[in-house]
């Protein structure tokens, strides 16, 4: 799979790889009385975090215990996170009650990816909001699937489509690479972000979707 930027290793053997966000903000989207889309599709690499999965981890992975934030390490020695912002954001969009998560990847690794998500976990209740009964693991955030693997991206948001029975225009993307603005073409809105999903881009992209909708 040829790829096209971003090919220095993100990684080191220091436990937190990137420095967590200091505090997590409360969302002005969140309480503003305006529209929220039913569904948000994240990618994985470079996206949701800072490595290609199907290049940089040499598996076996596991938890480092302890670990904060919760950090991977592979076979080498190598130590894997989210991006800083993510597990709180995950976290909080999983407790929305009417807008739903799902992932987008071209990784060719799929059971790789889910491995990482399934070992990495999301902060407790207070550190990053959430209900009590929020999911735990990263994996569980996503309930209206994963599709993981290489092609289109436009093939992964028809199966998701179908799969859920959201419209495409009820749905925002981010994702780091520009070529993937073709979903554009079935109504969905794409956030093109560059370094990682943060909460800045999380509001840009709320902003974008609800312009789109005419509710900005």
């Amino acid at each position: 799979m040829a790829k096209s930027k971003k090919l220095a290793k993100a990684t080191s053997n220091d436990p937190s790889p990137l420095p967590r966000s200091s505090t997590t903000p409360t969302p002005s989207w969140l309480h503003d009385g305006h529209p929220l889309p039913r569904l948000i599709v994240l990618d994985l690499d470079y996206t949701l975090w800072p490595f290609y999965s199907d290049i940089h981890i040499a598996p076996p992975i596991r938890l480092i215990p302890n670990s904060n934030p919760p950090t991977l390490a592979d076979r080498n020695g190598e130590h894997f996170a989210l991006y800083p912002d993510a597990p709180a954001i995950l976290r909080l969009v999983a407790s929305l009650p009417n807008t739903r998560l799902a992932v987008a990847s071209k990784s060719p690794v799929g059971d790789l990816c889910r491995e990482v998500l399934k070992l990495l976990r999301l902060p407790p209740p207070g550190e990053g909001g959430g209900s009590e009964k929020g999911p735990k693991r990263a994996i569980d955030a996503f309930d209206a699937g994963l599709e993981i693997y290489e092609g289109s991206k436009l093939r992964h948001f028809e199966v998701i489509s179908k799969r859920t029975g959201i419209p495409f225009s009820q749905m925002l993307f981010f994702d780091d690479e520009r070529p993937n603005l073709e979903v554009e073409s079935l109504g969905v809105t794409m956030r093109l972000i560059r370094d990682g999903l943060t909460w800045e881009e999380l509001e840009r992209g709320m902003m974008q979707w609800r312009g789109n909708q005419g509710a900005a």
